[in-house]
């Protein structure tokens, strides 16, 4: 094929392509920043400053720095949300969840890798979990993200979430654990994604004993 005769790119499309590489530098080096040097201590100017582009840009791309913080979180959690919406019909809510959870773990790297790398997104939710202001909004957005949750289990049970309360009561045991075995992750010295999957599969199997009238027993 001759240079002539090569396809050439629709200019919408290379905009686009500009667009979203400009998104995720400016996505990895602000997560950078605030692992490194604190979320607090991080301006938007240094940010846009690294990625050679004004403040104007990165408000095209981000609200404010809390959005920049969540961007990673929210593709984590869609991708649970994903898994969960593939698992079997006849799967009951805690097995289906927990399988959801755990595929999402193993596959996270291919999720986030082309934009984040994991270990770059591990640090930032230690950051999210040392920092209040972060803490706040990230247990704000657990509550919504529980809802949406208890939906999808009521829709795979056939239930309606209103009138039956166990979807959101499974849910809400479900993320319990699951916040548990977060902030203790959070608080050791390994930030692996094997780490707080081994940690978050541990807590899960104390469910259901944790669940028992009887502990003596």
């Amino acid at each position: 094929m001759t240079v002539e005769q090569r396809p050439v790119a629709p200019s919408g499309g290379l905009r686009e392509l500009k667009k979203q590489r400009t998104r995720d530098a400016l996505l990895r080096v602000a997560l950078e920043l605030f692992t490194t040097q604190g979320y607090e201590r991080t301006t938007i100017d240094e940010i846009a400053e690294a990625v050679d582009v004004s403040q104007r840009t990165f408000f095209r791309y981000f609200a404010n720095k809390e959005a920049v913080v969540f961007a990673a979180q929210s593709a984590v959690e869609g991708h649970f949300i994903d898994a969960l919406r593939e698992r079997p019909p006849g799967e009951g809510p805690f097995t289906a969840m927990r399988r959801s959870v755990l595929s999402a773990w193993d596959t996270i790297e291919e999720r986030l890798s082309p934009v984040v790398p994991v270990t770059l997104y591990m640090r930032t939710y230690q950051v999210i979990e040392s920092t209040p202001a972060l803490l706040a909004v990230h247990l704000r957005r657990s509550v919504e993200l529980e809802e949406h949750i208890a939906r999808l289990i009521a829709e795979r049970e056939g239930l309606d979430v209103d009138a039956d309360p166990r979807p959101r009561v499974a849910v809400a045991a479900f993320t319990g654990v699951m916040r548990v075995a977060g902030c203790l992750w959070g608080k050791g010295q390994d930030t692996s994604v094997a780490a707080i999957r081994e940690l978050t599969c541990a807590y899960m199997d104390h469910l259901g004993p944790a669940l028992a009238d009887d502990w003596r027993s």
